[in-house]
């Protein structure tokens, strides 16, 4: 599994985007990108956010729960979508 810095690492430099570059066009200081590829553990959402979308990397949310509750046609929580992506075999009829 790729880690966190090698994930901006890599695309960023595909992007040909120094450090400060993307701070600058991610609103974030450029030490913050250079902690984040030299294996800082904690950084804020927000600013991870910031840095992902100027790279296009996009996050999914997964959670056993809720495909569970879209599996079996719970109804979520106001203000919860559910979409199935169990794969079909997982899902109860």
């Amino acid at each position: 599994m790729i880690s966190l810095a090698q994930l901006i690492q890599t695309h960023r430099k595909k992007a040909g985007l120094a450090q400060a570059k993307l701070a600058k066009l991610a609103g974030v200081g450029k030490t913050v990108v250079w902690d984040l590829e030299h294996g800082k553990e904690s950084v804020q959402w927000d600013t991870l956010q910031k840095i992902f979308r100027v790279l296009s990397i996009t996050v999914e949310w997964r959670s056993p729960m809720l495909e569970r509750a879209a599996a079996t046609q719970l109804t979520p929580a106001p203000g919860l979508t559910l979409s199935p992506t169990a794969p079909k075999e997982q899902r109860s009829p």
